[in-house]
């Protein structure tokens, strides 16, 4: 799946049925989804979209999940000492729930 901005909503089937990497720039409220890699996308929010590094967050959607099981937390990019995030899991509930936010409004 090539990488896709996301910044107004899109259907859930758009996403198709596989697992798809995902990121997310919790204070623009907008996401990247697709590619290989969280990383690739996350260039994709910094270059085009002025995103900073510290405010994107790397996501797992699984789509064929119900909306509250869907979401997976892990990622690469999400290692962040000067945020507290010393591990591939997002810590934080707080960051938890604005991507869950932004994601059920982006992907109906």
């Amino acid at each position: 799946m090539t990488i896709k901005i996301v910044k107004e909503k899109i259907k859930r089937d758009e996403l198709g049925k596989d697992t798809i990497k995902a990121v997310v720039d919790i204070e623009k409220e907008i996401m990247a989804i697709g590619g290989e890699f969280h990383s690739d996308a996350s260039v994709i929010l910094v270059e085009q979209e002025g995103s900073n590094q510290e405010d994107i967050w790397g996501i797992n959607i699984y789509p064929e999940k119900e909306k509250n099981e869907w979401l997976e937390f892990n990622s690469l990019v999400n290692i962040k000492p000067l945020k507290n995030n010393r591990d591939v899991e997002i810590e934080s509930e707080e960051i938890k729930d604005k991507i869950k936010n932004i994601t059920n409004r982006l992907i109906e």
